[in-house]
């Protein structure tokens, strides 16, 4: 058992591992999309009504979607707004962020996890095995997941040291 909160990751990462714990069983599978030519201003519009800050950029070919970019609500503030750019004469394409990094639906939840922190990015739009997008993992299922592990160890800590008191009397 530990005092150190550092040490509480590592525990339920250790413990989570020896089961299996896939990206797919985690991630929203309910993905906002959009094409490279839609104005700026319309993805702006289609976030505030699905109240998301994130819209995956597609191509879509055979019924299926395959993620080519992404664009953040963050991206209309700093990249337009920011630069006193004309929403109206724009499109997705002009500010999307193209070098998408991606998981696979059965990557380690953990190494994604790593994937996500390496990368210094706070979303990862999840593909099957013909590169088709199926989700989207962000830091916000991470934490959720995080959290459902917190209340496994403090279950166990609760457990240890009632068997702990029980032993003492």
């Amino acid at each position: 058992m530990t005092n150190n909160p550092r040490r509480v990751i590592p525990i339920i990462r250790s413990r989570k591992e020896k089961t299996t714990m896939s990206v797919g069983q985690y991630c929203n599978r309910h993905v906002v999309t959009t094409e490279r030519g839609t104005g700026i201003q319309e993805i702006a519009r289609i976030m505030r009504q699905r109240h998301v800050g994130t819209v995956v950029v597609v191509e879509r070919r055979n019924d299926k979607e395959y993620p080519v970019g992404i664009i953040t609500d963050r991206d209309l503030v700093v990249e337009v707004m920011g630069q006193g750019l004309s929403p109206e004469t724009l499109t997705v394409a002009d500010v999307m962020t193209s070098n998408l990094v991606t998981a696979h639906e059965e990557d380690n939840f953990w190494r994604a996890l790593d994937r996500l922190s390496a990368k210094g990015v706070r979303r990862l739009p999840v593909i099957d095995n013909d590169g088709a997008l199926i989700g989207i993992l962000t830091v916000d299922d991470v934490l959720t997941a995080l959290a459902v592990g917190l209340s496994d160890v403090t279950r166990l800590v609760q457990r240890e040291i009632a068997k702990e008191v029980q032993q003492r009397q």
